[in-house]
């Protein structure tokens, strides 16, 4: 199926499927990352002091927190060997398919994930977040080719918005099979069911992701050229990071922003990452079945608030400067985690979400287009966006890695956040290096 002609860079309708592809995967973040699977996980393993793991006991959440680690390593070093070869033969959808199907079918295997069956259920979860952080590389280095320089900002907003919403509907759809079975036809003990129901869900991720895509695949570019893969090119992508770190001293900016962006997505990525399991843990619920709606509640509301919080930030960038707008969103995050410190009671959390849905979207929203605006004009756009995701991801298993480390030591999470705190406060020190006038709209 060859993809429509007519649709040129800038064209609502090309924007628009690009952006689809947001409402395709922002459902693996949702239910696997943030809300059913962390819920899954833990009642699987309540009342278990420690899992064995490779010879080794851990704390459950700081089990997980390795593994996500682990398999950032693998996202990390992958994405700039692929990337480097789909700029080659020209074609990155390709590979973002490929990522696609293997992340699709991973959150489908995670219907089997039992403590008597770990290695295979951790395998499944190693797969999807593979499969959804390494199609995110080339889906984001679409941006500059879909979008001009005066759309990328509201494109990006776009983007997230629409992925709020259709993993919102997902959710919900979840939910009413976790809270009600009985509808579906799903047996057992109330427990039992919810927790077959839990299980269901992982299979409607898979399913929603990869048929969702299919829109996105059909409109999006392939790419300029064409070309086979060879031996001399698989470490291209590679040499690329090098080339693009040796660019970085003709684009001060650009050197300013990626440290900055570092500190403040170390933060914000392992915070998004361990939500639910700190809501789970820290808070004083009253019974398990207000723990799971609270906790599927509060993630809903954070996911809705998000979609205003990622159009207001994208306003007050148009009118303040992307900059001072992300140095100011830096100190709100600072905030919310000095707060998320000390709260223990449900009604607490839920304001804790509501601020974080405020500030989560229009943060990972405004750094990419900032990030897009600032790199140089070039056909070869997703060497950039694959620099842009090495650092991210390297931030991502320091975050997780650090995180999993004070979680072991001292038992708790909540000491972890001041841990949080620090980046964020830093994070927006070093934006604040950065001339404002110097990102044009």
């Amino acid at each position: 199926m060859k993809r429509q002609k007519g649709l040129e860079r800038g064209s609502n309708k090309l924007i628009n499927a690009w952006a689809s592809y947001d409402w395709a995967n922002s459902v693996y973040p949702l239910v696997i990352s943030s809300t059913i699977f962390p819920i899954y996980y833990s009642y699987l393993s309540e009342g278990v002091n420690t899992i064995g793991f490779l010879g080794y006991d851990f704390k459950n959440t700081a089990l997980i927190s390795f593994v996500t680690a682990m398999a950032f390593v693998v996202v990390a070093f992958n994405s700039p060997l692929l990337s480097g070869i789909a700029d080659y033969i020209g074609n990155k959808k390709r590979f973002m398919r490929i990522f696609v199907y293997t992340g699709s079918l991973s959150c489908m295997g995670l219907y089997f994930f039992e403590l008597e069956t770990i290695y295979m259920g951790m395998f499944f979860y190693f797969l999807a977040l593979i499969g959804f952080w390494a199609s995110l590389v080339f889906y984001n280095s679409y941006l500059p080719d879909i979008a001009l320089p005066e759309q990328q900002d509201f494109a990006s907003a776009r983007g997230f918005s629409m992925g709020y919403i259709g993993s919102v509907l997902l959710l919900l759809f979840n939910l009413s099979m976790v809270l009600q079975p009985n509808w579906y036809g799903i047996t057992g003990s109330s427990e039992e069911a919810s927790m077959k129901a839990m299980k269901f869900s992982f299979i409607t991720v898979g399913i929603w992701w990869a048929l969702f895509s299919q829109y996105a695949f059909y409109h999006l570019p392939k790419g300029n050229n064409s070309g086979r893969v060879t031996k001399d090119v698989i470490w291209n992508g590679f040499l690329e990071l090098k080339k693009v770190w040796k660019q970085l001293k003709d684009y001060p900016i650009l050197r300013k922003f990626l440290p900055a962006f570092f500190v403040y997505s170390t933060a914000l990525q392992t915070v998004i990452l361990i939500a639910t399991y700190f809501g789970e843990q820290e808070i004083l619920w009253n019974n398990s079945e207000q723990k799971t709606i609270g906790l599927i509640v509060s993630i809903l509301l954070i996911q809705i608030v998000a979609i205003f919080g990622a159009y207001a930030t994208a306003y007050a960038s148009k009118s303040f400067g992307n900059i001072s707008t992300l140095v100011v969103v830096n100190l709100i995050w600072a905030g919310l985690c000095i707060f998320a410190f000390f709260i223990q009671t449900p009604t607490e959390f839920y304001i804790a979400a509501a601020g974080v849905g405020m500030v989560m979207g229009g943060i990972q929203s405004l750094s990419r287009s900032t990030y897009s605006k600032l790199i140089p004009k070039t056909d070869d756009t997703t060497s950039f966006f694959s620099f842009y995701d090495v650092t991210e991801k390297v931030g991502i298993i320091f975050g997780m890695a650090m995180f999993g480390t004070i979680d072991q030591i001292t038992g708790s999470m909540r000491n972890a956040i001041l841990f949080f705190l620090i980046l964020f406060v830093a994070g927006a020190i070093l934006l604040n290096r950065i001339p404002n006038k110097s990102i044009k709209s």
